[in-house]
């Protein structure tokens, strides 16, 4: 962990990483429920896969702000086994996606991950902004007939967001609107300067506040004759009235459908598919987590595969979804102040203990106040200074990142990824030669490593440069020559700028000759 966390160890960040928990799981909690109503799968699957997401994956990811669950990029394919398998055997799939995972990461397939430019990772985050804003744009306002995690722009039922955001006009109800509105008050009245200097607001976050306050104007207003909020407006989790009664909920493969299940090849079909996008997901969310990261931390990716096989066995074992790293969770995380993976695993258990101890309590949260708390996070990462930025950065970097942008809106993740990495892939094509050399020295003094850059330096050479950069020892003289180089890609440039901004913190000597863009 970076010295300018200034502790070492799991618990070191506890109390950055415990109120960035709170966030993380009032942030995830609809979702789960959300996503598993949209799989066509029992809400309890969803909260189970948030469960294994955040104990499981977490303790064993090498990611530090990411957090994984059930992720809306699968509810289509989910739904579509579910239906086709039968929901036990469909869980066989997801063991096996989760043994494929964990082979992936063994054959170091997490080297996909640094083939991805920048400007269809900025592209992801602020489509997926631009979505999680919205679509709780309907919740804001009392229209609540679509699940939390349906992040489809067309909808199953024939509507797309725009259309529902018309739809909204029909149902608009007085109590939400004010509920959201004091929620919003709240949450920004916690990010203003003043307020965050304050020790209360230090210990409580903004969000906690929201929903306590968001339940007290519910019970506020059920005593208000034709104010009062029906079931529709709030969270709705299964109640469970004992320990075994919990437990009752999971669901594992029994053996004759295990043994049906193995002889079927749409069983191993579907295992596949789950594990490619799950794994394209995940990759995707760990290179915007770590663009997210203030301290600039390299996730390793093939640790991170291994981790989300390791979880979707886990899940599927005891009746849960498939999970992958999450963006919304990720930069909900960042936002509210988590500094390492704790915050993910605390999200996990809190999942437990409120389900188990408080469900009662969690039927009362208005879906309005969770509406509010995403606005916010979407808000956040739509950046509108990112906008300009790769304007000003040229064709090069300008069109893959509005093109992410749009198809990512307009049509789905993963296809808005696919549209704008094939845009990179042509406009810098032709640019793939000798990028660089790098030449060592050991004398009687320290390492001198001197990175000559080639005339072009794609990012297609992300991979290796970063690799190079990360295992450069401590107390080491480094020389970046630019001299020759008439061509950089902005990921490269912000490679070196993040060496930069590590080489204190490393002992590291670095001198930057002629390198342009480097900050």
């Amino acid at each position: 962990m970076s010295k300018k966390l200034g502790k070492q160890g799991l618990f070191g960040n506890f109390k950055q990483d415990l109120p960035a928990s709170l966030v993380v799981f009032f942030v995830a909690l609809p979702l789960c429920l959300g996503i598993a109503f949209a799989s066509g799968a029992p809400l309890f699957s969803g909260l189970l896969a948030g469960i294994v997401g955040g104990i499981v994956v977490g303790s064993l990811s090498g990611s530090q702000l990411g957090v994984s669950g059930p992720a809306a990029g699968l509810a289509v394919i989910v739904l579509a086994a579910i239906q086709d398998l039968g929901f036990e055997i469909f869980l066989v799939a997801v063991i096996l996606a989760g043994v494929i995972q964990v082979a992936a990461g063994f054959i170091r397939a997490g080297v996909i991950a640094y083939y991805f430019p920048s400007s269809v990772i900025y592209g992801m985050l602020s489509g997926i902004g631009i979505i999680i804003f919205m679509k709780q744009i309907p919740h804001a306002f009392g229209y609540d007939k679509d699940p939390e995690g349906d992040f489809e722009f067309f909808q199953m039922d024939g509507q797309n967001t725009f259309s529902e955001l018309i739809n909204m006009l029909d149902f608009v109800n007085p109590t939400v609107m004010i509920i959201t509105g004091v929620s919003l008050f709240i949450l920004l009245l916690w990010e203003t300067k003043a307020v965050k200097k304050m020790k209360f607001t230090q210990l409580v976050p903004g969000p906690l506040v929201a929903v306590v306050a968001g339940v007290l104007l519910k019970m506020l207003f059920d005593d208000m004759s034709g104010w009062e909020l029906t079931s529709e407006h709030l969270v709705s989790v299964p109640v469970s009235t004992s320990l075994d009664g919990f437990f009752k909920n999971f669901t594992t493969p029994e053996s004759k459908n295990l043994i049906l299940a193995l002889n079927n090849s749409k069983v191993y079909y579907t295992a596949a598919v789950i594990a490619i996008v799950a794994s394209l997901e995940t990759l995707l969310c760990v290179e915007a987590a770590d663009k997210l990261d203030p301290l600039k931390r390299v996730t390793p990716t093939n640790r991170e595969l291994k981790a989300q096989g390791v979880g979707n066995i886990v899940s599927g074992l005891i009746g849960g979804l498939p999970i992958t790293q999450v963006i919304v969770r990720s930069s909900a995380n960042v936002q509210a102040g988590g500094k390492s993976k704790l915050s993910a695993i605390i999200h996990g258990v809190l999942i437990i203990v409120s389900v188990l101890l408080i469900p009662a309590f969690l039927n009362l949260i208005p879906l309005a106040t969770l509406a509010a708390i995403l606005l916010i996070v979407g808000f956040k990462l739509i950046k509108p200074t990112i906008f300009a930025k790769m304007f000003r950065e040229g064709a090069g970097q300008f069109v893959p990142f509005i093109v992410t942008v749009l198809g990512i809106v307009f049509i789905d993740l993963l296809y808005g990824l696919a549209i704008g990495l094939g845009i990179a892939f042509l406009i810098l094509k032709n640019n793939y030669k000798t990028p660089y050399t790098v030449e060592k020295t050991s004398a009687s003094g320290p390492d001198l490593v001197t990175i000559t850059l080639g005339e072009k330096v794609t990012f297609l050479n992300k991979s290796s440069l970063s690799k190079i950069l990360l295992v450069i020892s401590s107390g080491s003289k480094v020389v970046i020559d630019g001299t020759n180089n008439n061509y950089i890609h902005n990921d490269i440039s912000e490679i070196i700028s993040d060496f930069k901004a590590s080489v204190v913190d490393r002992n590291i000597e670095l001198k930057i000759i002629e390198v342009p863009s480097v900050k």
